[in-house]
């Protein structure tokens, strides 16, 4: 194609580059005008925000490795995997959302980040802090707890308020927006329990309340921030990438109503009401997690793509996953506190199975385009240049959720058959799989055409 170029999912481009504002091309992916910083806002704050975030969930990985032991025995609580969970929480998720906000505000709600340097200024305290909180958790220390919970507590702040701020000046306000207040109103919850928990650890004010109060931290973090974002943001995100219209609008909507209404009598129940009123909660929960996969399923079904590439691949894997946990939360409520067991495989499979599956599977589609506007959009027109889809390996990224998955069905199994071994070999798959997403991610960002 002498003298020609390459749109970013495969199709041809005239000389000069797209279009601004240009709809789907050949191959899945969007034009500049898709996902592309509006107003020429830089992709630096999204950026580093994703390799911290990276960094993070290799470490994640390792500490896997570290405490698949405690896992097997169900320890759950211990401080060891609590360290270890925030690695993938704090340090992993929370890091990697706020990076995807920082771009998602711009092209989805019409609206330009408040401060770019307030949120460079949010991210190099709230990172410092989760890579001290984290080994504080683990050590029980509390100097370290208290510099950690400091800076995530002044990151948290600046991206609150950046985000809040940003949302205020949106130019449109549906169910992404709404999902994204919701979901940080639920982060802001989730910290302040993490402190009560901290400030437990060395005064035991909490007592026998302290099972009770993790397991609402649980909730609070994965399902209101973490899902409630994930099912607001995919109305988006998911016809998107899967060249598909959006089907059924309504059960976004619902899907975030309910997880919200759900999460807030789930959390009180297990507090001071009845039992009925926690079982009420997990009702209104399972019914917005169905809503959520049925609205996947359909846009699936809905694509006008023929294949799945690695990224979607993950994101239908993680939809299967989502149900098999919501098959497991009724157990887990009914049996409460008296089987680690279950629970440790209801965290294990809900955190990492679903969530974490779900969230490479994003990042799959969203990294390596960014990447490509960052490197490739303004030569288009001018040379040859690759397509979205040579910057990743279609086949490591299927042996990438092969891996995954296979880590955490050993994991569970080693909780099943109470074998570290078997938890041992569970965690160093999902360790490869996190080296091999961040080996791809790497490649899509730095790495030549492949």
């Amino acid at each position: 194609m002498t003298g020609g170029s390459v749109a970013p999912g495969g199709g041809a481009a005239p000389r000069g580059g797209a279009p601004a504002g240009a709809g789907p091309v050949p191959g899945g992916m969007v034009t500049p005008g898709g996902m592309a910083p509006q107003g020429g806002a830089s992709l630096r704050l999204p950026a580093e925000h994703f390799v911290a975030g990276i960094v993070f969930l290799v470490a994640g990985g390792a500490g896997l490795v570290w405490i698949a032991p405690e896992l097997a025995r169900g320890l759950y609580q211990s401080p060891h995997v609590a360290g270890v969970t925030h690695l993938f929480t704090l340090g992993w998720l929370t890091t990697t959302i706020f990076g995807a906000l920082y771009q998602l505000i711009q092209v989805a709600l019409g609206a330009s980040v408040r401060s770019e340097r307030l949120g460079h200024v949010g991210f190099w305290f709230f990172v410092p802090g989760v890579a001290v909180f984290a080994p504080g958790v683990m050590t029980q220390s509390v100097v370290l707890h208290h510099a950690g919970l400091t800076g995530i507590g002044i990151g948290l702040a600046c991206a609150i308020v950046n985000i809040a701020m940003s949302l205020k000046s949106a130019a449109i306000r549906d169910v992404v927006w709404y999902s994204v207040a919701v979901s940080m109103t639920y982060l802001c919850t989730t910290f302040i329990l993490g402190i009560v928990l901290v400030h437990n650890i060395h005064t035991g004010f909490l007592g026998g309340g302290r099972v009770t109060t993790v397991a609402i931290h649980l909730h609070v973090a994965i399902i209101g921030w973490v899902l409630i974002m994930i099912a607001g943001v995919s109305r988006r995100l998911l016809p998107m990438f899967l060249l598909s219209h959006t089907v059924s609008p309504r059960l976004n909507a619902a899907s975030v109503a309910f997880l919200a209404s759900g999460l807030a009598i789930l959390a009180w129940g297990l507090t001071a009401a009845p039992p009925s009123v926690a079982w009420a909660g997990l009702v209104l929960i399972e019914a917005g997690l169905a809503a959520f996969v049925v609205q996947g399923a359909r846009n699936m079904r809905a694509r006008k793509r023929p294949g799945l590439d690695a990224g979607l691949l993950h994101v239908r894997a993680a939809l299967v996953v989502f149900v098999i946990a919501g098959l497991l939360a009724p157990f887990v409520l009914h049996r409460g506190a008296d089987h680690r067991g279950l629970a440790t495989i209801y965290i294990l499979t809900g955190l990492l199975g679903a969530i974490g599956v779900m969230v490479m599977g994003l990042q799959y589609k969203v990294v390596p385009f960014l990447a490509w506007v960052a490197r490739y959009r303004g030569r288009v027109g001018r040379e040859r240049v690759p397509v979205v889809a040579q910057l990743t390996s279609p086949r490591a990224g299927r042996v990438g959720l092969a891996l995954a998955l296979g880590g955490v069905a050993l994991l569970d199994l080693g909780v099943i058959m109470v074998q570290p071994l078997v938890a041992y070999a569970g965690a160093a798959l999902f360790f490869a799989a996190t080296v091999n997403f961040m080996l791809q991610l790497r490649h899509a960002a730095w790495g030549t055409i492949a």
